[in-house]
Formats: C-alpha cells, structure tokens, sequence
C-alpha cells in the first residue's frame, strides 16, 4: 500500500470516528432517561393524583418528553415561578395529554387537550400558577373545568 493509500484511509477512519461521536453527542439527550422527579399527591375532589414536580427550567422544559405512557391517576405538575399566561406545547412528546392551568386559589382557570408532537402553543386564559397534565380526557370524564379545585399543591405565595 502506498503512502497517498495510507493517508487516505487514516483521514476516512478519523472522519468516520469524528461522525459517530457527533452522532452519539446529538442522540445522549433523547436516549437520556430522565432523573426521577419529585412526587407530591394531589386531590382533585375524591380523586388521587400521583404527579411528578417539574419545578425548575430544567426539568420544566423536559416536561415528559419521550414518555411513552403515563400511568392512570398519574401527572406531572408544572410549578412555576409567578402567576402570568404560561403556555404548553407538546414538542417530542409522545402521549395524548390534556393541561389543567390553575391559579393560586388552587382553582383550574382552564383544561386544553394537546396531540403528540404538536408545537401548537396551549395557554393559560388567565395567570396560572400551575399547570397539571393528565392522560388525555382524564379531567373531562371526572367532571372538571374552570372552577374546579386542585388540593394539595405546594405551598406558594397564595392570594386567598
């Protein structure tokens, strides 16, 4: 094998090394299983909620992401830092959901249903405080809506 041979199969080996190490860079963040999250139960009426807390800008714009189910009687709740018009969107998630907004009276201000993988933006029609997602549906066939409370939210500034 001649030196130009040589050369050229060492510049390919390392290009090919450098393209998988891009790839395996670009794909850890979606193959990444995402940390545990804190747990707090909520009741909404008779009715146990089990949801994850996504408290931070981290883990709030993880959201659940990826997330091939969700568990019956399981959320995860969005606590944001002020009450103002928060909106939702549904990038890289893979499940039908339905978002509850809720002020700091603990009450739902309203419930949009959100498709999988859609960018649409879903907003508060007024400031929320939270916002909890379920299985798509999952408020509706409880009977909640505006107006309805959530109890046992973490405790917050609260307007009463």
């Amino acid at each position: 094998m001649d030196q130009e041979s040589r050369s050229r199969r060492s510049f390919l080996a390392g290009l090919q090394r450098a393209a998988v190490a891009g790839l395996v860079l670009v794909m850890a963040p979606v193959c990444a299983q995402q940390p545990p999250l804190p747990t707090i139960k909520l009741n909404a009426g008779i009715h146990v909620i089990q949801a994850e807390v996504a408290g931070n800008t981290a883990t709030r714009s993880q959201g659940l992401m990826q997330r091939k189910s969700l568990a019956q009687g399981a959320g995860m709740l969005f606590v944001f830092n002020e009450s103002a018009v928060h909106c939702m969107w549904m990038k890289n998630t893979l499940i039908p959901l339905s978002v509850a907004f809720i002020d700091e009276r603990d009450e739902i201000v309203n419930i949009a249903d959100m498709q999988p993988l859609d960018e649409t933006t879903h907003c508060a029609s007024r400031p929320a405080r939270y916002a909890l997602e379920m299985n798509q549906g999952w408020f509706k066939k409880r009977g909640f809506g505006p107006g309805s409370r959530i109890d046992g939210l973490p405790q917050t500034k609260r307007v009463r």
